[in-house]
């Protein structure tokens, strides 16, 4: 439904994170400070089906987990929003920098520590939101500084075929899976392989996969737990 006074002088914001304590205590901090906080949820999907059922424009900006339980990727979380006129930006914890860069390259605003105090939070939003950059220091210097975790440039779908195989699936099943031929899907194999040997990363085994899919933050270590990845 339309929400009340959401007109062109109100700064909307949408929050997706996973951790209803987080949107609460974000909901109220944005609406003490004169945000209108348009929606409040655990995914991006959810948040573009009431946005084009119910707001007649999209939120100014949206604060994103930058890991979320649902399978998706922060690319595909970022690119989405950002294709629908939002600002995006990153409220996550600090020690994610392979993550970070993938949210940035796809098109984040900023991204501000889920440790920060509230006041820092509501500042980062009000900078965004009036077209301003986000300062980023502190955390360019921490992606600057991952030379443990060269960024292998995998490309949509190689990233795709990595998690769903890393994560234990045959590969004849993620190839099914993504509507791909076995060979398509072998040759991505392939490809990340030697992308990441490129990088000084080398991943002979699946193990090696999994682990350097959960460095990038292209698996979340939760979703290991009850795979075999042999």
């Amino acid at each position: 439904m339309p929400f009340p006074g959401y007109g062109e002088s109100v700064n909307s914001v949408a929050l997706v994170d996973d951790h209803e304590s987080v949107r609460l205590g974000l909901a109220a901090a944005l609406e003490q400070a004169s945000f209108h906080v348009v929606f409040s949820g655990a995914g991006v999907p959810q948040y573009l089906e009431h946005r084009r059922a119910s707001l007649p424009r999209p939120a100014n900006v949206v604060v994103l987990d930058l890991m979320l339980g649902d399978g998706s990727t922060v690319t595909e979380n970022v690119t989405r929003l950002v294709a629908d006129g939002s600002s995006v930006v990153i409220h996550s914890v600090a020690d994610r920098p392979a993550a970070v860069r993938e949210a940035l390259a796809a098109g984040a605003a900023g991204v501000i520590s889920k440790s920060a105090p509230l006041d820092d939070v509501i500042d980062a939003v009000r900078t965004v939101a009036s077209g301003e950059p986000l300062n980023n220091v502190e955390w360019a210097n921490a992606v600057d500084g991952d030379t443990a975790f060269a960024d292998a440039q995998l490309s949509v779908r190689e990233r795709e075929v990595l998690r769903l195989y890393a994560t234990g699936l045959p590969l004849k099943v993620v190839a099914e899976r993504l509507g791909v031929a076995y060979s398509t899907a072998k040759e991505n194999i392939t490809r990340i392989r030697v992308k990441y040997v490129e990088v000084g990363r080398p991943a002979p085994t699946k193990v090696d996969l999994l682990r350097r899919a959960m460095e990038d933050g292209i698996v979340d270590a939760s979703e290991d737990d009850a795979q075999s990845v042999g």
